[in-house]
């Protein structure tokens, strides 16, 4: 008479694959939440060299037969002109920079300064927070260490994010409410008289992104400090109590 072989499970052990299971994915999310701030960080700045780039800060409609409407960038002027080529009306895109001869507004440039400034500092930030990261993963971490690298990449991010939501923001004011002093050299196609209406673009909207997403990972990089704080003191009211059941 054929004998079945119940499997039999013994409790201890599947308390311990319970529990090792468990402990991974509690790994596996601290390891996704300290890479939030870091791609955080990542996407804001890619996002201001998006915004350096962006043709249209400014778009201008004007009362003119050859040039209807001029966006600008922060270093250059584009335009769409009609040339007639043969008998054939063709559209070119044209690209000016804005240099010298141009009077510039002063907001214009404080938001290239302040952008520059802006994509220069992100990079620290990326490299104290990966920095931090690399310490965590250490056998022993130094957490004064750690909390060090990510206050500062906090402080650098809220910084170079204000450059970058003042820039935009006091552009597109003094675009629409204020009095802008932007002149056009001689030798623009278009004269400013000619100006009949002023329109909004994107670039204010990528501003509040950019802002948002960099909150974010400051709030990241705040709630890693307050997590490392938290367990070094716990850690140091342990090693207290083992010290004086010792003596």
């Amino acid at each position: 008479m054929a004998h079945f072989v119940y499997p039999h499970f013994h409790v201890p052990d599947v308390i311990v694959y319970l529990f090792n299971l468990i402990f991974r994915f509690i790994n596996g999310k601290e390891c996704i939440f300290k890479l939030t701030g870091f791609l955080s960080s990542l996407s804001a700045f890619m996002f201001e060299i998006v915004i350096a780039s962006y043709p249209y800060w400014r778009l201008w409609e004007f009362n003119n037969s050859t040039v209807q409407f001029v966006s600008f960038g922060l270093w250059e002027a584009h335009y769409s002109q009609e040339f007639n080529i043969s008998g054939t009306i063709t559209k070119v895109m044209v690209h000016i920079p804005i240099n010298s001869t141009w009077i510039i507004s002063p907001e214009f440039q404080y938001a290239q300064n302040l952008i520059i400034w802006a994509i220069l500092m992100k990079p620290i930030v990326l490299v104290f927070s990966a920095m931090a990261i690399k310490i965590s993963c250490m056998k022993k971490p130094v957490v004064e260490m750690q909390i060090y690298c990510y206050k500062f990449a906090a402080l650098v991010l809220c910084i170079s994010s204000l450059f970058t939501f003042v820039s935009v923001s006091w552009n597109q004011f003094a675009d629409h409410y204020g009095q802008t002093i932007l002149e056009f050299p001689p030798e623009f196609p278009v004269e400013k008289e000619a100006l009949i209406s002023k329109h909004y673009t994107a670039v204010f909207p990528l501003a509040v992104l950019t802002a948002t997403m960099s909150l974010f990972g400051v709030i990241i990089f705040l709630s890693e400090i307050s997590s490392l704080k938290l367990d070094s003191q716990m850690k140091t009211k342990c090693t207290f109590k083992v010290t004086k059941q010792e003596f």
